[in-house]
Order: structure tokens, then C-alpha cells, then sequence
């Protein structure tokens, strides 16, 4: 379906598309004059679009420090999941990724795309690294060295467990909350949070990650790599990539919906998480994620074309997610409605059926017991409004008019 046919059938995401696009062109033209900063800036905004929109809200010294933080982590990453890298070389780079941060002149040549052009001319990176302030340096070289050092470990050990599970996305997600609240409390701007809940706020994000993307991961070329953990897959297939064939969907939804309750495992630590912040960008940069997740793991449960294809939330409910979440009442409202989408399609007879509706109504328990509950202004999923559909055309090609305009001029 086309933008103009989802804004026809969803006429109430119009305002905040229109918001975004405004906002992502200004986005474009502050890019900093500075060799180095404006490559950081001109990549971040590359390699994750939704990413360099929010990390805009925060404050400028913060900001640079997030930016450079992110960067260094995707390339370590990019390393990570380049699977054309022999492991006697992967291996080395990655635990000693952090000293590499240092210096001016190192880069690696890997990955693709975007991803290839971060690698070969990381030197910007590390230039512009060095220019921030020491807190924030030594809080990212803590976390990359840790970082490195535990995608190493993974490289040679494959996820059998679901302790294996957890332990591998603290290292490459977990440790992401644990750096983002120490770059938090060294702005002066927050305190310190504990390890344990910084470390949910990862694992929500990775773990709804590695359920969206099964398709695009077990089919990586030249060969796959899987994090979903034998404990779980092996109750439903005796190999993980035979979930992708049609003849195996049943076993395979209830294999994802097993996915999926683990991860919703993290909700309640994540609100408690965002329900400590004091400042407005940093919660905002924080909380915008988080409902991406909870909206991304209600459409992905009970539903098979995880196997077939990309599942995600559309563009138009993403800008509203993106422009509408401004307060903790609006998280408990996304949260809450997203657990009751998922809750409606639970199937009794699936295996996990009480579990996952445990889980749900704890999440949806917290998000009442705030008290905040009702005080949002908006719903989330779905619309209470009805619109005219030759109305909303009429007022889309206004909409094209004006930026058709704003463009010439």
C-alpha cells in the first residue's frame, strides 16, 4: 500500500506525517560545518533515520556524546554481523575495538552499503570522539570494550540457552542501557539508574529486534546467524531455519508467540525505567523506542507473516508514536493498548496462552496502578474519529502543494 492509500484508510496519522517530514528536512539542514561532526551527524542520520530524529531533542553537548556513543556502537556491530570476516580476524578487532576509539586514523573495511562508508572513514568518528568531554569518554570506552568483548565470546558459542539469550543481548543491547545512563548522569541532567533496569530497557528493544527480523536473519548470505535460543525453538522444529516453510506455520506461530512472551518479560522494569527520568528530551529519546517495541511485539505475536516478510508498524502510526509521546501518560496509555491488541489474539490452545496473558495483565496492571492512565490525550492504535475520505485527498494535495513550494524555495 502507498503513503496516499494509508493515509485514506488512516486519515488520523496525517498531522503527525506531515510533522515528521517537516521535521526530518530540518534535521537535514543542521548538519554541523565541521569535517567530522558533519560526517557523525550525515551517518547517524544514514544508518538509523528514526534514531537521528529523536537524539535532535537532546541537548547539544549530550547530543554530540549520544551521537558518537551510537556510531561507535554500530560499527562494532557492523563488524559483529559481517560474516564474511574469518573469525581468527572478527575475533581480535572486536576486543580491541576500544582502543581503536582513540585513534585518528583507524578504520576497518567491512559491512555494505551506509555501513561500508561508517567502517572506511571511521577516522571521523575518533576525531570527533576525541573532542568530547573525558565522563563521557571513559563511560563509552567502558562500554564498547565490554561490548566487544562479549560479541567475541558469542562468535565462537552459539545462543543454546535461554541464559545464553539473555546474556547475549545484555552484551550487545543490554550494555547499550547501562552506557546511555551513565552518558545520562554524566550531562548532570539525571541520576544514575540501577544496572538492572537500564539493562531491561536493552533487552526489550534487542529482544523485539531479533523476533521481527527471523526472515532477514536466517537468510543472511553467505550464511545465517541466529540468536532465537535452541531452548525455546527446539520445542517447536528440529532446525530453526524449517519455521520458514508453510507447511510448518503452527508450530512456527507458537514458537514466535514463545518469543514473545520471554520479551514481554522486560515491560514493567522499562516503565518503572521511564517513569524515573526528569527531563523532558532524555525522556522523550528514551520512551519513543520503548512503545516502538511494545507496538512491534503486539503485531508480530500470533501472526505468521513474521516468516513471510518484514512486520512492522506503519509509517503514519510510527509519526504519531514519534509526536504524541510527551509524558509518562502517554507511555502507560501506548503500553497499555498495545498489551490489550496483543492480549485479543492470544489463542487458549497455544502452548504459552497463560503465560503471555500473565505477563499482559501485569504490564497492564502498572500502567493502572499509575493513576495516569486516563490522562492522556490521545489513543495510540486506534482512531476515534471518522474522516471523510475525498476530504483527507483534498487535503493531502494541499499538503504536496505547500512542500512542493517550501522545496523550490
Amino acid at each position: 500500500m502507498g503513503l496516499l492509500g494509508a493515509i485514506v484508510e488512516h486519515p488520523e496519522d496525517l498531522y503527525a506525517l506531515v510533522k515528521l517530514k517537516m521535521a526530518s528536512d530540518r534535521i537535514k539542514k543542521q548538519i554541523p560545518a565541521e569535517p567530522h561532526w558533519g560526517f557523525s551527524y550525515t551517518m547517524l542520520q544514514k544508518v538509523s533515520r528514526s534514531f537521528a530524529l529523536v537524539i535532535q531533542q537532546l541537548g547539544p553537548e549530550l547530543r554530540n556524546a549520544v551521537c558518537i556513543f551510537y556510531l561507535v556502537l554500530r560499527a562494532l556491530d557492523t563488524v559483529e554481523d559481517d560474516t564474511s570476516i574469518p573469525s581468527d580476524i572478527k575475533v581480535p578487532i572486536l576486543e580491541s575495538f576500544h582502543h581503536h576509539i582513540y585513534e585518528r586514523d583507524w578504520h576497518f573495511s567491512c559491512g555494505a552499503k551506509d555501513y561500508k562508508v561508517l567502517m572506511d572513514k571511521f577516522h571521523y568518528v575518533s576525531t570527533a570522539f576525541l573532542e568530547l568531554g573525558a565522563s563521557y569518554q571513559e563511560a563509552i570506552e567502558d562500554i564498547t570494550k565490554r561490548m566487544g568483548a562479549g560479541m567475541a565470546k558469542f562468535i565462537c558459542k552459539e545462543v543454546e540457552t535461554i541464559n545464553d539469550y539473555d546474556e547475549y543481548c545484555h552484551y550487545v543491547a543490554g550494555l547499550v542501557g547501562l552506557g546511555l545512563s551513565k552518558l545520562f548522569h554524566a550531562s548532570g541532567l539525571e541520576e544514575l539508574a540501577p544496572d538492572s533496569l537500564s539493562n531491561s530497557m536493552g533487552l526489550f528493544l534487542q529482544k523485539t529486534n531479533i523476533i521481527r527480523d527471523y526472515l532477514e536473519d536466517i537468510n543472511e548470505i553467505p550464511k545465517s546467524r541466529m540468536f532465537w535460543p535452541r531452548e525455546i525453538w527446539s520445542k517447536y522444529a528440529s532446525k530453526l531455519e524449517d519455521l520458514k516453510y508453510e507447511e510448518n506455520s503452527t508450530k512456527a506461530v507458537q514458537c514466535l508467540n514463545d518469543m514473545v512472551t520471554n520479551a514481554l518479560m522486560h515491560a514493567e522494569d522499562c516503565l518503572q525505567y521511564l517513569f524515573a527520568l526528569k527531563d523532558l528530551a532524555i525522556f522523550q529519546f528514551c520512551a519513543i523506542p520503548q512503545i516502538m517495541a511494545i507496538g512491534t511485539l503486539a503485531l508480530c505475536y500470533n501472526n505468521v507473516e513474521v516468516f513471510r516478510g518484514v512486520v512492522k508498524m506503519r509509517r503514519g502510526l510510527t509519526a504519531r508514536v514519534i509526536d504524541q509521546t510527551r509524558s509518562m501518560s502517554d507511555v502507560y496509555g501506548a503500553f497499555f493498548e498495545f498489551s490489550s491488541l496483543l492480549k485479543s489474539k492470544i489463542d487458549d490452545n497455544d502452548p504459552n496462552a497463560s503465560l503471555t496473558r500473565h505477563r499482559v495483565e501485569a504490564i497492564q496492571k502498572a500502567c493502572i496502578s499509575s493513576g495516569l492512565l486516563n490522562k492522556r490525550g490521545y489513543h495510540m492504535y486506534e482512531s476515534r474519529l471518522q474522516y471523510n475520505s475525498v476530504l483527507v485527498i483534498m487535503v493531502l494535495l494541499l499538503v504536496s502543494v505547500l512542500f512542493a513550494i517550501l522545496s523550490a524555495k
